[in-house]
């Protein structure tokens, strides 16, 4: 396994540790972190549910975490990892705060940004998906199926 490959699983897995924490608060499974210099700047999980917000995503929650660590809101020198593909809005954010990279576990094919376009994000940042997806998508899969019983 390449190097990159091994520090974006150590990430993903913070951020799945993020995710289960949603899951704990009977929230939808997501979570996400933000990595600058090899350090977590930021991290957040989602609160929906506990705050009445429809906005409390977590990449929202992660990127005004490591905007107030980092004392300024462009993070074009960090990476966001998050468990799932992020919505629209989430995806509006993260090309407003500019932020370099992007990576994320399971697809999102019915409300996830590529639905809609792949231009949202900024222009110079990378994107890539899959990482630790089975883990990502077994949790998600775990809530909804909780929620049928």
């Amino acid at each position: 396994m390449e190097r990159n490959e091994v520090i974006d699983e150590r990430f993903m897995r913070l951020a799945l540790a993020e995710a289960r924490k949603a899951f704990d608060a009977g929230e939808v499974p997501i979570g996400a972190v933000v990595v600058s210099g090899g350090a977590v700047v930021g991290r957040g999980h989602n609160l929906v549910e506990t705050l009445s917000d429809p906005t409390a995503h977590a990449e929202m929650q992660a990127l005004t975490a490591a905007a107030t660590t980092l004392g300024g809101k462009y993070l074009a020198d960090c990476t966001l990892y998050v468990t799932v593909e992020p919505c629209i809005m989430c995806a509006g954010a993260i090309g407003w705060s500019q932020i370099g990279r992007i990576v994320w576990g399971a697809d999102d094919p019915k409300k996830g940004y590529r639905r809609y376009s792949e231009a949202v994000f900024h222009p110079k940042a990378s994107a890539a998906g899959g990482v630790l997806r089975a883990e990502c998508e077994e949790l998600m899969h775990n809530f909804f199926a909780q929620l049928r019983v």
